[in-house]
């Protein structure tokens, strides 16, 4: 697809993807058994299709997989276009089971594509489970590295809940993903007190404390030079690991931090094991690398 095409679904994503002729049967039919899809029909050439598909795509992130979102390219792909007497573009069809429901021309406010979508899906009786679903595709996204995507999602929630923890940390961690700390601060002190008492709050927070230690600027290059014209030099070490975890090589971190524990354990007063805990908590406990690096230190200490 050229650059002035409407954005590709990010990779990891399901909720939104281009189709073909030959796909559209399973792409929206098939798929309209079991969540609303909606039919964007578009073309390179289009303007208005540009300005409405980032509105499609933000609106279908946020319903956490009840609502999906199929991209046509009439130029590409004209059969169903014609099939559906579709005259203008851009054109959006709603399908669920199997059948076109609804549909407009033309560039709609966000609002306006919301009360569409929110009326074909009728009313909804389960919020905590549906918010959850909205949360895990936040999730989803920020674990694949599409920061935009997860960026929207966090915002429609906080949107309707300007209290809701897991979307403000979520989109701290958005934040400090992007190398935006002021703002990652910004959000995390959006926190009240009371509530930071929570695993996941501690782990955000020395995500941010981490990041904010390894600075903007990669130093991991002078680092390595000064380490190799001197492997005593315990600061440089500890200073590659710090920045060797901020741009996410976890195990390299580790490996280094453990070699200062292995030379010397009590070197600036204890300052490796210490960096070491600092890791393992904004890793979380499941992280395989807080794993592994929780084994090797202990054999070190308790031998």
């Amino acid at each position: 697809m050229d650059a002035g095409s409407p954005k590709s679904p990010a990779a990891g994503e399901n909720v939104i993807k281009d189709a073909t002729t030959a796909s559209f049967a399973n792409d929206v039919l098939e798929a309209s058994k079991t969540a609303l899809v909606l039919v964007d029909f578009w073309a390179p050439w289009c303007g208005p299709c540009k300005q409405l598909t980032p509105v499609l795509e933000k609106v279908v992130r946020s319903y956490g997989g009840k609502v999906r979102l199929v991209k046509i390219d009439t130029d590409q792909h004209p059969a169903i276009a014609g099939q559906l007497r579709i005259q203008s573009l851009p054109t959006v069809y709603a399908f669920k089971d199997g059948r076109p429901l609804d549909g407009f021309m033309g560039v709609q406010p966000e609002s306006a594509i919301r009360q569409i979508i929110d009326r074909l899906l009728g009313p909804v009786d389960d919020t905590d489970a549906d918010l959850e679903a909205v949360l895990a595709s936040g999730d989803e996204a920020l674990a694949a590295s599409d920061l935009p995507g997860a960026a929207e999602v966090y915002g429609a929630v906080l949107d309707a809940d300007q209290g809701n923890v897991r979307a403000l940390l979520g989109l701290t961690k958005v934040y400090i993903q992007s190398g935006d700390l002021k703002r990652a601060e910004a959000t995390l002190d959006l926190i009240p007190p009371d509530k930071r008492k929570q695993a996941a709050y501690d782990s955000v927070k020395a995500l941010l404390d981490l990041a904010k230690k390894a600075g903007t600027t990669d130093s991991s290059a002078e680092l390595e030079a000064r380490l190799a014209a001197n492997p005593a030099d315990h600061q440089a070490r500890s200073d590659l690991a710090v920045a060797l975890a901020a741009r996410g090589d976890k195990e390299q971190a580790v490996e280094h931090l453990i070699e200062i524990v292995r030379r010397d354990r009590n070197w600036n007063e204890q300052a490796a094991r210490q960096q070491l805990v600092q890791l393992f908590e904004a890793w979380g406990p499941k992280d395989p690398c807080t794993v592994e690096g929780r084994r090797k230190l202990a054999s070190l200490l308790f031998r």
